[in-house]
């Protein structure tokens, strides 16, 4: 009976404060709010799990990370050079159809995924017809048709 009345717990607390700290849907997540959302999950588990019973000490160390992303998040916004540090940046993978060798090796983005992507969101079948594919900062890649690039009926 402890286990549900603390997980219950946690999840009053958790629920107050991802409120407190605004919306974000899961397209919008980033690397960083990834990395943060296991940690919290690290530190609600002893709670969970019955190792250390401060509900204190969870919400303490889970608002305090929380509070620390929308600090980062608000900065990045209000200081650019700020969101270059903490947030990766859009990088172009494919400029009028021809691949950018160099930026997909380091990223391990291959053709196919791009073409993949172009034919999901764009309908496109040939590299021929992008003009632009993008590494999103959001790991999703965007794809830009060239104006004449509408596949062939």
């Amino acid at each position: 009976m402890d286990a549900v009345l603390y997980t219950a717990a946690v999840y009053v607390v958790l629920i107050l404060l991802v409120r407190m700290t605004g919306k974000r849907t899961l397209a919008q997540v980033t690397t960083m709010d990834f990395i943060v959302l296991l940690i919290v999950g690290e530190a609600t588990q002893q709670v969970l799990l019955g190792e250390d019973y401060s509900l204190t000490q969870v919400g303490l160390v889970v608002g305090t990370l929380l509070a620390l992303e929308r600090l980062t998040d608000y900065l990045g916004w209000r200081f650019p050079r700020f969101g270059a540090l903490t947030d990766s940046i859009p990088l172009v993978l494919v400029q009028d159809g021809e691949l950018l060798d160099k930026v997909m090796a380091k990223e391990q983005i291959s053709k196919d995924d791009i073409l993949s992507a172009a034919r999901t969101t764009q309908g496109l079948e040939r590299m021929d017809q992008i003009k632009w594919a993008v590494l999103e900062t959001t790991g999703s890649i965007s794809v830009v048709p060239k104006s004449n690039a509408l596949p062939q009926a």
